[in-house]
């Protein structure tokens, strides 16, 4: 695993969302995705070091680089990313042939240092995604990022961490890749605006012990068990947490447990009692906060608020005093919303703009280092 660092992004000449279009061989200088320069934050699968692999949104790639141009090589049908180029406004990124695996990021750069970062914004799942390298200029190098913020979160989450639907504005719209970006959500809208990294271990559906419309009793593969794995649901290589520490952890998770009926209160407390204790036993002394998010209807939001309240005051009487609580307020519909009723953009501006003030107060963070 590399080091976990990040940087931002800048001038461009290219449309706001580009495709694959480019099969190798290539031109240009090849870099590897073992170069040292290179920084990735984010759970990597490193089983050969030439693909590492990857599928849990909101993983980051960043480097600088020398020269005019730089594109990206992945595996086809990776999906979609959001590339930042030193300060310009950043663009979205598809490789959905089945045989394309490069795509242009900048050409016609001023012949100087630039710094580049790709964000995976979508949940790779059954895609299997890898990154395999940079092209550049020939005889241009990789240099290390000059930007690297220190401190580190992670957001542990549904589809609304993902953020699932985002870019649609119908909310009877189903869920799409296309309209997925994490890079739209309140976790990356805070990480940024606190100038954090961040980590997203983040799915669709997922629960503290029942997922979407689960069964009463609970589903075999909740939160708490892909919690431990490198890529989500493969539990053949266990994640190394010593390879990230974060400086916070913001859990929300409860929508899918209490989403269709059938949920049970005792089970969903039962559950999360023991994942707080996952959590701390791989992050001793990191601060954790429980989210309750803006999609319950009134009652389960009441009764998951209450519960989550029920839990931060245990672990105060037990000794563990950074175990802290906040509730989004819920969503109206009034900044409309995403597809399939989630937050929209606008809802996810709101949600960051709500939960900042009380990560700065807990974290005595100001709004950036």
């Amino acid at each position: 695993m590399k080091q976990i660092l990040t940087a931002l992004a800048g001038l461009l000449l290219l449309p706001l969302f580009l495709s694959a279009s480019t099969t190798l061989p290539i031109k240009g200088t090849v870099i590897t995705p073992t170069d040292s320069c290179i920084r990735y934050i984010g759970r990597f699968s490193w089983r050969n070091p030439s693909r590492p692999a990857f599928n849990w949104p909101g993983t980051v790639i960043t480097t600088d680089f020398q020269g005019t141009s730089v594109k990206l090589i992945a595996k086809p049908r990776s999906g979609y990313f959001m590339c930042w180029i030193d300060n310009a406004a950043p663009f979205k990124v598809g490789l959905n042939s089945e045989k394309d695996s490069v795509v242009t990021l900048a050409t016609a750069l001023p012949n100087a240092r630039h710094s580049l970062r790709l964000m995976y914004i979508i949940e790779g799942l059954d895609r299997r995604t890898d990154f395999r390298g940079l092209v550049l200029d020939e005889g241009c190098t990789l240099l290390p990022p000059r930007r690297m913020p220190e401190r580190r979160i992670e957001f542990i989450g549904n589809s609304i961490t993902c953020g699932y639907g985002v870019e649609s504005t119908n909310a009877s719209d189903p869920f799409e890749d296309e309209t997925e970006n994490h890079a739209l959500t309140f976790a990356n809208i805070v990480s940024d605006s606190l100038h954090a990294l961040h980590t997203s271990i983040s799915r669709s559906g997922i629960g503290v012990y029942r997922n979407y419309n689960g069964p009463a009793a609970g589903s075999r593969d909740p939160m708490p068990w892909q919690y431990e794995f490198t890529l989500f649901n493969d539990s053949t290589e266990q994640w190394d947490f010593s390879l990230w520490t974060p400086d916070l952890v913001c859990i929300n998770l409860g929508t899918n447990d209490f989403s269709t009926t059938g949920w049970n209160k005792r089970l969903y407390e039962e559950a999360y009692r023991k994942f707080i204790l996952q959590v701390r036993r791989h992050y001793p002394h990191t601060p954790i906060v429980l989210l309750n998010g803006p999609m319950l209807g009134e009652r389960e939001d009441r009764i998951e608020a209450a519960i989550l309240d029920r839990l931060q005051r245990e672990c105060k009487r037990r000794g563990d005093k950074e175990v802290h609580r906040f509730s989004f307020s819920r969503q109206t519909g009034e900044l409309g919303y995403g597809a399939s009723w989630h937050p929209s953009k606008q809802q996810h501006e709101r949600m960051a703009a709500e939960l900042l003030p009380f990560l700065k107060t807990i974290m005595r963070w100001e709004a950036s280092n």
